[in-house]
């Protein structure tokens, strides 16, 4: 999805005055591995090489993606025609209740990220997927969380937070999700009052209390869906007009027509919220540098969030061009849906020409990874630091899935490389020197002494066996290698 010409006209203009915008040169091969593995769903043939070239060009490429030529990627939402068709007709079209628009955007959403071009754009469209959640699939979203995910999550992920956050609490993904729907001046719901500010804004910490939940519930009702179109409405009858006050903001008592003003008017008075600012940079910094980040960045990136107008882009040039991220190698790990499509990624497998071409078995694979992508049930989002995932069935369900990519076996339907194209030209003439190279292909860097030994070991080979070109471990054995190698816990360093 092209950003509009007015969204890339203002990352055009912001990046000209954010301080610190340039990645440190010379970047260096460990610096343009590092950028790839923290800005991209991983390595892709050929896009280190595009990196390395020009990281500077690149960067500032996927900071206004609408620049990016991403016909491949937007042939293969071509055939996804269900999610784009607009709330009402999906309700009109099909059975009521029917899941298959959530279902195609999942699979769209794993299409987009294992092959767009626009790397950054698909990363952080995930992240703001899980902060402002709203599961897919789930019942009560059947039928627009699709337009959710275009009119609030990708319209605004590299835009104002402050627009996305209004956005999202117009929206009937979110007023269903979270209950406001269903709230009335007679009944308030408490539950998206409560989500916002402890998960979307201030945190928990903040202070709003009870009384706080209580008055800004009040504030959110009259925000509901309408029950024949299924899109957003605002409801006079069911506003509460009295004063409120949430925080350091306040209203006095008012008419119910200006009733969704206000409630607009405290969802950006949130949005800018210093506490918002601290929540927001911390996020970002725990996604991109550590699962622990400095608090001197953090404290720095809510500065550039609020001085900027709650906009992402800055907040995002002051995070990449920081020392905190250029010192953090090793310090994050891969989740399991990350993991797998940086698999597929790496072995170069691509759709094939028919139907969905694979896309849909590559989705239900993702399921059973455990991390079955927009799907985490609770409101908070799929959590982003390492002891959220140690799970050895996990961890198994991926090794199985990751060694079926690698060796072709399912989706069988995929167009793939020769299995050969790992290898180095010329062919090394030792067994070491085919680990070595693998390695480097495939992570990024030379082997550790364990992984060498551990995949010496695997071959039944010495460093120093002599290679023979028509080996069966450069022949039919290959892909085990590749599947190990793949597997290994380098594969999941970030």
């Amino acid at each position: 999805m092209a950003l509009s010409p007015q969204l890339a006209a203002l990352h055009a203009r912001l990046a000209r005055h954010v301080p610190g915008a340039h990645l440190p040169t010379p970047l260096g091969e460990a610096g343009v591995r590092h950028l790839v593995r923290r800005l991209t769903w991983g390595e892709a043939p050929g896009l280190v090489e595009e990196v390395r070239r020009d990281p500077q060009a690149w960067f500032e490429a996927q900071l206004d993606p609408a620049r990016l030529d991403d016909a491949a990627c937007d042939g293969y939402a071509a055939r996804f025609t269900k999610v784009r068709r607009p709330i009402t007709e999906v309700r009109s079209s099909g059975t009521f209740g029917n899941w298959d628009t959530m279902f195609e955007l999942g699979m769209l959403t794993v299409a987009r990220y294992t092959w767009s071009r626009r790397q950054l754009l698909e990363v952080v469209c995930d992240f703001w997927s899980n902060h402002l959640n709203v599961t897919c699939p789930s019942s009560d979203v059947w039928d627009n969380r699709h337009h959710y995910d275009a009119a609030v999550i990708r319209q605004h992920a590299l835009g104002s937070f402050e627009d996305m956050l209004v956005a999202s609490a117009k929206h009937p993904a979110m007023l269903r999700y979270l209950d406001n729907a269903s709230s009335t001046k007679k009944a308030p719901n408490e539950n998206y009052a409560r989500e916002v500010m402890e998960l979307h804004t201030v945190g928990v910490d903040a202070g709003y209390g009870e009384a706080g939940v209580r008055a800004a519930a009040r504030v959110f009702t009259g925000l509901t869906v309408d029950s024949k179109t299924g899109t957003y409405t605002y409801d006079a009858n069911r506003h509460d007009t009295s004063a409120a006050t949430v925080l350091d903001w306040s209203t006095p008592a008012h008419s119910a027509a200006e009733g969704e003003a206000v409630a607009t008017d405290l969802l950006r008075h949130l949005a800018r919220h210093p506490a918002t600012a601290t929540a927001i940079a911390r996020k970002l910094a725990i996604r991109f540098v550590a699962d622990t980040p400095p608090s001197s960045l953090v404290t720095r990136l809510a500065g550039v969030y609020r001085s900027s107008g709650t906009q992402i882009v800055p907040v995002l040039r002051a995070l990449f061009t920081s020392d905190e991220f250029w010192t953090s190698t090793g310090q994050k790990t891969r989740r399991p849906l990350e993991g797998f499509l940086a698999a597929v990624r790496t072995t170069g497998a691509m759709p094939g020409p028919d139907g969905w071409g694979g896309i849909d078995d590559l989705y239900w694979q993702t399921r059973e990874v455990g991390h079955w992508p927009l799907a985490w049930a609770p409101p908070n989002g799929y959590p982003d630091v390492a002891a959220a995932w140690r799970s050895a069935g996990s961890t198994m369900n991926r090794w199985n899935a990751t060694t079926a990519i690698a060796h072709g076996w399912w989706p069988n339907t995929f167009v793939r490389p020769a299995a050969t194209s790992v290898l180095p030209s010329p062919l090394p003439t030792t067994f070491g020197g085919l680990i070595d190279a693998l390695v480097q292909r495939l992570l990024g860097r030379a082997p550790t002494t364990t992984e060498r030994a551990a995949l010496l070991a695997f071959t039944e080979h010495g460093a120093g066996d002599a290679l023979k070109a028509n080996d069966q471990w450069v022949g039919w054995r290959l892909n085990s290698v590749v599947a190990t190698i793949l597997n290994s816990p380098g594969h999941m360093e970030r």
